[in-house]
């Protein structure tokens, strides 16, 4: 699974799963293996494109690019084979440099604003972190466009008008450590500077460059990623 996008189908609000085939062929109804969580899963009804018009494909071989239906199951990097155990790799997330959080103009537009920016964290829009300490939710960016791409999105395709403040984050980076005691520690001891991904990854969210190297230095058995593959359960 290379791409996820949301809301192609206005009037449905569909999401649409776009793998390519690497080796093999699909057929419609066949079973499937999803490797990152071991479950078997039927495809069917997969779609191609061209321009606006859909059309339904029946078989495809390699090379071929389908699209099909998601509702959730699918991530970006997600692997299906026909029990395999393969993996692919070279779908990074990089470390964000830019946080923002969303202020919504109508308070009662709560979940739609969560449900809309979930949806386009899946899609790789943008990454959106959850804080351990804190309800609201991060979005973390690599560039502006990013921002006004989500702001536009956000209210076209959910209804919802916000706008989105700097959150005096200066840079994250994910964390892992080989001894779960140890890691657990560095959680109790960084609440307030802690955030889960849409993967359930730790990242911890610095906000100088000063604060992460004291972080580096204070905890030297914890490993600081800036980047992770699409999909990854670091640890």
């Amino acid at each position: 699974v290379f791409k996820i996008q949301a809301n192609m189908d206005p009037n449905h609000r569909d999401r649409i799963a776009f793998l390519r085939v690497c080796s093999g062929r699909y057929s419609s109804g066949m079973k499937v293996k999803h490797r990152r969580t071991g479950k078997d899963m039927k495809l069917a009804n997969a779609v191609t494109f061209m321009a606006n018009e859909r059309t339904r494909m029946d078989e495809a071989y390699a090379g071929d690019i389908i699209g099909v239906h998601n509702h959730g199951q699918l991530q970006i990097g997600d692997v299906l084979t026909e029990g395999e155990a393969l993996t692919f790799k070279g779908i990074p997330y990089f470390a964000p440099e830019l946080f923002s959080r969303a202020r919504l103009r109508d308070p009662m537009k709560a979940k739609q604003l969560e449900k809309g920016l979930r949806q386009l964290g899946e899609e790789g829009a943008v990454q959106v972190f959850a804080p351990l300490v804190d309800n609201t939710l991060l979005i973390g960016a690599v560039g502006q466009l990013q921002f006004e791409v989500v702001e536009h999105r956000l209210k076209a395709e959910y209804g919802v008008d916000a706008v989105f403040e700097r959150a005096g984050i200066h840079t994250a980076r994910w964390v892992t450590c080989t001894d779960n005691n140890h890691l657990n520690e560095f959680v109790k001891a960084n609440q307030s500077r802690l955030a889960k991904d849409v993967d359930g990854n730790y990242a911890y969210l610095a906000d100088t460059g000063v604060n992460l190297r004291l972080a580096q230095e204070r905890w030297p058995k914890v490993q600081f990623h800036a980047t992770r593959e699409h999909g990854q359960q670091l640890g």
